[in-house]
């Protein structure tokens, strides 16, 4: 045991921090996205396993041939939307359940992926011959990029659901019953929600393979409990630090942080050299357990609340 702890450095725990900031940033984004699925639609969306993946090989294919980095994320951006719609339709059109319609767009994506990429599982591309957007090499640059990048995004989200389309799309996931009864298509606001959600996912696919230099027809996979982790993480943070006075802007922004969390605990693990292999495990713990602590306090204030109704009942009897 001393042997193992006096082989960990503390300073090279911090030196490793910035690379799980902007680690963090980059899968935040991707959050933003199974945000509006899982929180604002109540969809859980497991396309965005393959989407993140197809934003990643969009983007440095189109590189490759010479197209502009940031352009390249625009259009891996489009083309998740054009997934996402995918996702849409067959749920909204076809009658297919939601969750069964993701893991069919999913499944078809890998072989979309293998095509783009011209049949192989990994394309690489390099900083030193291509001006990428961010990259690992530049680790300050990456995370002063991806956070300029979030708040972007974050601005033009709280913008878009202020509007009457995005206030329509958050009543279809409040209640859609209610939304029909006010004249609103509850079909098309899934369809549309699918789509922005698939799209930022995207959008992160393509910044990641800058980041790290490469598209994978594998990278996405656990995207979506990853995604998850940011979002309770974040939720669970921003609810216990502003409680009632936390807005949407701060919900949106918290996801972000809670993305940034998730990989300085990754990045910890590493760290301690624990088995990576075993990460996914410990993701789905740590889902696990901040989906339940909501539920947990609500039922330990009720029970708080029932106790103390109870104990007046029996004081007013004596």
């Amino acid at each position: 045991m001393a042997e193992y702890l006096s082989s960990l450095s503390f300073l090279g725990l911090l030196s490793r921090f910035p690379a799980g900031i902007a680690q963090g940033i980059v899968w935040g984004i991707m959050a933003l996205g199974v945000y509006i699925t899982f929180r604002l639609l109540d969809i859980a969306d497991l396309s965005v396993d393959g989407t993140f993946s197809t934003g990643a090989a969009v983007t440095v294919v189109l590189i490759i041939s010479g197209v502009n980095p940031i352009l390249a994320v625009i259009v891996a951006l489009f083309a998740g939307v054009a997934a996402g719609t995918v996702t849409g339709i067959l749920h909204t059109k076809l009658g297919i359940p939601a969750i069964l319609s993701g893991i069919l767009t999913q499944y078809a994506l890998y072989s979309i992926n293998l095509a783009i990429m011209g049949f192989k599982a990994n394309t690489a591309v390099s900083v030193d011959k291509y001006a990428l957007v961010i990259s690992s090499r530049n680790i300050t640059l990456a995370i002063v990029v991806g956070a300029v990048i979030a708040i972007l995004i974050i601005a033009l989200l709280y913008w878009f659901f202020g509007t009457e389309q995005g206030s329509a799309l958050r009543a279809t996931g409040c209640n859609p019953e209610m939304a029909k009864a006010q004249g609103i298509n509850i079909n098309a606001q899934k369809v549309v929600g699918l789509a922005l959600s698939n799209g930022l996912v995207a959008l992160s696919g393509g910044l990641f393979a800058q980041y790290s230099g490469f598209a994978d027809v594998n990278s996405g996979r656990g995207a979506i409990v990853i995604g998850l982790a940011a979002v309770i993480i974040g939720e669970v943070i921003g609810d216990a630090l502003l409680g009632k006075y936390l807005n949407f802007a701060g919900r949106l922004c918290f996801v972000i942080i809670g993305g940034i969390i998730y990989y300085l605990v990754y990045t910890i693990v590493l760290w301690l050299k624990l088995d990576s292999n075993m990460m996914k495990l410990f993701t789905a713990v740590i889902v696990a357990i901040f989906l339940a602590v909501p539920y947990l306090r609500s039922q330990a204030t009720s029970s708080f609340k029932k106790a103390g109704k109870l104990s007046g009942q029996e004081g007013k009897e004596d």
